[in-house]
């Protein structure tokens, strides 16, 4: 099924995000890791979309979204839900599945859990964390902060591709046609001609001003609605030791979560092969009971649209 471009205003800043599915049907929304975008999702928003309409959203600074005035200050996960909880009344969305990698899965859990300012509590009927967790390992977010923030530039597509395949081999396996899309739909062009991920590396300001912003136990906590936690079994991000105690937290002490390692992956699966997309469809399968309607009425936030063939 191919899916839809379209441009929304939230929180003052143009969001991109691409929609698959009919908007008649319940509502599935898939947000991206720290540095990439929101066509990371296309196979599993691909998957989906015979029974659900699924929103993929580029998070601001990233993909074809607007890039942050004010970095310092959006560039966090409060910002972040402001701009989900904006998208969802922009969109109607009165109820959705929400599935997060790494990033994406920190959005959704600060949403969801209706501790701060811009609550999404009781509207995420459920939520994946791709390899995200309410604690991460120090190294390795030393790690992604030493590549996030200085983008390397390269002369040709064949260069960075070849990049992107060395940093991103914890992703797991993907075909040689996935690389090639991975790289055409996260790159930009410098003004001397050079090629970068397409990504504002102010990004990167979010772990020295907010330092903090990923240790998010007390979210952990208040949940209450049914958790699938897909950890990679080789992340060095998500520790065994913190998918044990989130059990016995929150949602796990509630007989609401649900870990899955998955095999021949570190940080953090693609959500791109047969097995992982049987998980993630099987869980919000499981988990689609609704009492109330999954759309509602739009809210006028200066959305333009247009229509792109895959």
């Amino acid at each position: 099924m191919s899916y839809s471009s379209h441009y929304l205003t939230c929180a003052g800043r143009e969001i991109h995000f691409t929609e698959w599915g009919k908007p008649t049907s319940p509502v599935v929304v898939a947000w991206h890791g720290l540095a990439r975008t929101g066509r990371d999702m296309d196979e599993l928003a691909q998957h989906l979309s015979s029974r659900y309409r699924v929103i993929c959203p580029d998070m601001i600074g990233r993909g074809l979204s607007q890039w942050s005035p004010d970095p310092v200050n959006e560039y966090q996960l409060a910002f972040y839900a402001r701009i989900a909880l904006e998208l969802f009344d922009g969109l109607g969305i009165a109820q959705a599945h929400w599935v997060g990698t790494s990033m994406g899965g920190a959005i959704g859990m600060v949403a969801a859990s209706g501790l701060g300012a811009h609550s999404l509590k009781g509207r995420i009927q459920s939520l994946v964390l791709n390899d995200n967790a309410p604690e991460l390992a120090a190294p390795a977010v030393d790690r992604i902060k030493a590549y996030a923030g200085t983008p390397p530039a390269f002369d040709t597509m064949v260069q960075l591709e070849q990049f992107f395949r060395q940093v991103y081999q914890p992703f797991g396996w993907l075909s040689d046609a996935q690389w090639c899309r991975l790289t055409e739909t996260s790159t930009r062009r410098l003004p001397n001609g050079q090629v970068t991920p397409h990504y504002d590396p102010a990004i990167a300001a979010q772990f020295h001003h907010h330092p903090d912003d990923y240790t998010n136990w007390q979210h952990w906590d208040a949940l209450d609605i049914p958790v699938l936690c897909l950890r990679g079994q080789l992340s060095d991000l998500v520790l065994g030791e913190t998918t044990h105690e989130m059990q016995t937290r929150g949602p796990g002490s509630r007989g609401l979560l649900q870990v899955i390692e998955v095999p021949g992956c570190g940080h953090a699966p693609a959500l791109n092969v047969q097995q992982q997309l049987a998980w993630v469809s099987g869980f919000i399968e499981q988990h689609g009971v609704s009492t109330r309607p999954a759309q509602r009425e739009r809210v006028s936030v200066g959305s333009h649209l247009r229509k792109v063939s895959n």
